[in-house]
């Protein structure tokens, strides 16, 4: 049977043609199991893998691969590859005497043959032993494909393709994977140790090494056999890998490649992207002693809202290496204070020259009693709406919600992109100091708004997304006094002083925010051209020691500004055009003196003056929904319902369900079981403000 075989291939030498691919199709069809992103430059800024059935990485060109490899893979696999037309007919004829014989010897398969069984699923080995039609299938293609392919171009191909040990498929996956190193710089042992590897890519180290000790032999080295053998152990002894080239953007990597996009182009900008990551490790390392191991930050383009730097974490020294910090939801803290301020002054409630107390407050909730803050646990007295927000003052923001009205609030917040917001009822009065769980994506974007004069629209991380509507969520005349408050470092400085990390020798404005317990600390600013973002904390949830908004990722948003603008400023936006500019004056413990305000055209005004009592009148207790219970052990005539409001004017009365109470100013009321419905009735007739509430 074995001699009718050799009988067969000799006569149907010369059968009918088999068609081959070309070259140039099968190098532009060759897919590596490695996808590449590009920074928005055309440079490679991450290597991810998307294919997890082999390790392929980027196409070799024979020149770049080793002389000494060709060398050792020509002579252990096909000697006389220069010299036969696909087929070495004295090798199958050796090959199929020593079948005969039983001397064992192997198939006599030329390189040519060996990658015509690359090229065609149907020519590779279903058995131990190829049937007498795949064999001749094999010859056939390798004859066609010598017809009109280059020795080098087979070469070439051959390297690219073949496996070489596990699951390291082609020249760059082996020599990577196994030397850490590119095909070029292979020395003669490591040659040969790659090249036996062919024939038995699972081979044991030792048997491998002898092999290779053999190879080395027949190609005349010198090199001590011990050596060889050594090497041959100790690197197919460990665990083979692929070290990325480079590995700069993971999280934006996983985003925008994957296998059926193997190359994209990002917003990325592979120089800032790079320093970004360093700043922030070398931070979170100095944080360390305050149990500070995470971190992450974002730099967006505030024109075109391109994603220059996006740095999820920390890489190798975070807590969590996949998690993206970037698109987690963490507790706000006092960053949405903007937001609140900018609604207020663009309902013209308040003005940034209004007084707002900073003095204890007790908020009644359906939960019970709400008693805010400050950070510092102390209390200012009347400070104006400017150095409420600028300094991040806790109870001045609670009143200034309760004139917005917490709905209204949480719709605003949502209108800038905050898209993960609970029902308003849930937060209720707290919201003013961000208990709700936001992402550093939907904080810079928002920031970014502001810094378009009150315009909203999605970011980008690749030049193939578009940017989408862009909306108006805020009046630039609002936009542009909170920019104006938070570029302002002596109404800051009342809490943070006129010296810290948010003061920069180029206009930016900025907000600090730290969650309760201190598990998050934000810092979110922007200057003319960019917005940045630095979140630090903890992915467990674990407290910080001790870490303020101006000792966490306060140094790592200045850091980042100094370098955006190295070479270049930044100027304060220019005036809209509905903005009054007058000096008022400022009367405080008998002295008089006169600072320049902005306000919208029809809320200016000459003197400080208190307003959020009377802006927005609003019913403070009950609150909303709040269950009353009556007391069986004092007598009914005894029980009294106190309401309370938020002005003093003697005008506004109170009507709960169809009676009239009278004036709001002493506002009681016998208790009765039941839903109630409280009206608070305005000195025109119209209703200021209404609840519900119950009584058991």
């Amino acid at each position: 049977m074995k001699q009718f075989f050799i009988i067969i291939v000799i006569c149907l030498a010369q059968g009918n043609a088999f068609a081959a691919p070309s070259f140039p199709a099968i190098k532009a069809s060759y897919q590596a199991s490695d996808a590449v992103l590009l920074d928005r430059h055309g440079e490679v800024i991450h290597e991810l893998r998307i294919d997890l059935h082999a390790r392929k990485l980027e196409w070799v060109t024979l020149p770049d691969i080793s002389p000494a490899l060709v060398k050792a893979v020509i002579r252990s696999e096909d000697k006389r590859f220069y010299d036969h037309h696909g087929a070495d007919w004295q090798a199958l004829a050796s090959a199929a005497v020593g079948s005969v014989l039983g001397s064992g010897r192997r198939g006599a398969s030329t390189i040519t043959m060996q990658l015509a069984s690359f090229l065609d699923n149907k020519l590779k080995k279903k058995s131990p032993q190829r049937t007498v039609g795949q064999k001749w299938e094999q010859i056939k293609t390798a004859q066609e494909i010598e017809k009109t392919w280059t020795k080098d171009q087979i070469l070439e191909a051959y390297f690219n393709l073949v496996s070489f040990r596990g699951e390291l498929q082609g020249i760059a996956a082996a020599s990577r994977g196994l030397f850490d190193k590119n095909p070029n710089g292979l020395d003669e042992v490591e040659s040969a140790i790659l090249a036996v590897l062919i024939r038995a890519p699972n081979a044991a180290p030792e048997k491998a090494g002898e092999r290779a000790v053999s190879l080395a032999a027949l190609l005349g080295s010198t090199i001590p056999q011990e050596k060889i053998q050594q090497r041959a152990v100790a690197v197919l002894s460990r665990p083979y890998a692929v070290r990325k080239k480079i590995d700069l953007a993971p999280h934006m990597a996983r985003m925008l490649l994957h296998e059926r996009n193997t190359k994209a182009t990002s917003t990325l900008d592979i120089r800032l992207q790079r320093f970004t990551g360093e700043i922030l490790r070398q931070a979170i390392m100095h944080l360390a002693n305050q149990n500070v191991q995470d971190g992450a930050a974002l730099i967006v383009d505030n024109r075109s809202g391109d994603v220059l730097a996006y740095v999820g974490n920390v890489g190798k020294s975070s807590s969590a290496g996949y998690v993206d910090g970037i698109q987690a939801h963490r507790q706000a803290g006092s960053t949405l204070k903007p937001f609140l301020y900018g609604l207020a002054i663009e309902k013209k409630i308040i003005t940034a020259a209004s007084l707002i107390e900073d003095t204890p407050l007790d908020v009644p909730t359906e939960r019970g009693v709400y008693r805010p803050e400050n950070y510092d646990k102390k209390f200012k007295g009347l400070v104006s709406a400017r150095t409420a927000l600028a300094s991040s003052l806790n109870i001045p923001a609670v009143r200034t919600a309760g004139l917005v009205s917490v709905n209204a609030f949480a719709a605003k917040l949502y209108e800038f992109g905050f898209s993960n917001l609970k029902d308003p009822l849930d937060y209720g009065p707290s919201l003013a100091l961000g208990t709700a769980d936001v992402t550093l994506w939907e904080l810079v974007n928002a920031y970014r708004a502001l810094a378009n004069n009150g315009v909203w629209s999605k970011l980008r991380n690749s030049h193939e997304e578009k940017t989408g509507v862009r909306k108006r969520v805020l009046s630039p005349e609002a936009a542009f006094i909170v920019s104006s408050i938070l570029s302002d470092r002596e109404a800051r400085s009342a809490t943070f002083s006129l010296e810290s990390p948010l003061g920069t020798r180029f206009w930016t404005a900025v907000k600090t925010g730290t969650s309760k317990d201190m598990r998050d600390n934000w810092c979110i600013g922007y200057s003319e051209q960019y917005t940045v973002g630095v979140w630090v904390g903890n992915f467990s949830g674990a407290s910080m020691w001790n870490v303020s908004g101006v000792s966490g990722a306060a140094p790592v948003w200045l850091e980042i500004m100094n370098y955006l603008h190295h070479a270049a400023t930044s100027h304060e936006p220019a005036l809209p055009q509905k903005i009054i500019v007058k000096p008022v004056r400022i009367e405080s413990e008998g002295l008089i003196t006169t600072k320049r305000e902005y306000f919208i055209a029809g809320t200016e005004t000459d003197a400080l003056h208190p307003t959020t009592t009377d802006a927005n009148p609003k019913i403070t207790y009950p609150a909303p929904n709040m269950i009353i219970a009556i007391d069986p052990d004092i007598p009914p005539d005894l029980q009294r319902v106190y309401f309370k409001i938020s002005t003093s004017d003697p005008l506004f009365s109170l009507k709960i369900d169809e009676i009239t109470l009278g004036s709001a100013a002493d506002g009681s009321w016998k208790p009765s079981p039941g839903t109630h419905q409280l009206y608070l009735i305005a000195p025109t007739g119209t209703i200021a403000d209404q609840i519900s509430f119950e009584v058991r």
